[in-house]
């Protein structure tokens, strides 16, 4: 009898040389194998040393996800790679940009629904807004879904940033 296998969500911080090139290779070695990246951001946090940390979201089975944390360490440009989701409590956000198209009802509506998510309004025509939100993922996503039926436009979203709770760094 074959054994099904689980997919698992893994959060990884991969702390790199900001240097051209990098993040090619890092995502190069997900597409290469056939892995799915879920979510993706980057960002310099040590100018003085040059670093940038990626934020990787992506599943896989046990197995898998061990491979690609063995696999990044390898690349040259790494200096070090932390499974989040193993390695302890985290936070976890995400921001969006939700332009929605209404009049009337519709546009109460939309309001509405913002207030309740705690979505801020960027921009605000007579026939649209632009609303703001930040969390959890799974909290952008009800909302777009709410947003649909009233009036959806547009979203764009930056991936998820995390960091780890209390007073350690990674």
């Amino acid at each position: 009898m074959i054994k099904e296998q689980i997919l698992e969500k893994h959060t990884m911080a991969v702390l790199v040389d900001n240097e051209a090139g990098v993040l090619a290779r890092v995502v190069g070695l997900f597409s290469g194998r056939g892995y799915n990246i879920e979510s993706l951001t980057v960002s310099e946090t040590e100018h003085q040393a040059h670093l940038s940390r990626i934020t990787i979201v992506t599943n896989g089975t046990p197995m898998v996800i061990t491979q690609i944390k063995a696999q990044l360490e390898r690349m040259v440009p790494v200096h070090q790679v932390w499974d989040l989701t193993v390695e302890g409590p985290y936070i976890e956000r995400e921001l969006a940009l939700v332009k929605v198209k209404g009049r009337g009802e519709m546009r109460v509506e939309a309001l509405r629904l913002a207030d309740a998510f705690k979505a801020r309004v960027v921009d605000a025509t007579i026939e649209s807004f632009v609303f703001e939100l930040t969390g959890k993922s799974r909290k952008i996503e009800q909302f777009i879904a709410l947003m649909k039926p009233v009036g959806l436009v547009e979203v764009t979203r930056t991936g998820v940033v995390a960091i780890g709770r209390g007073s350690e760094g990674l």
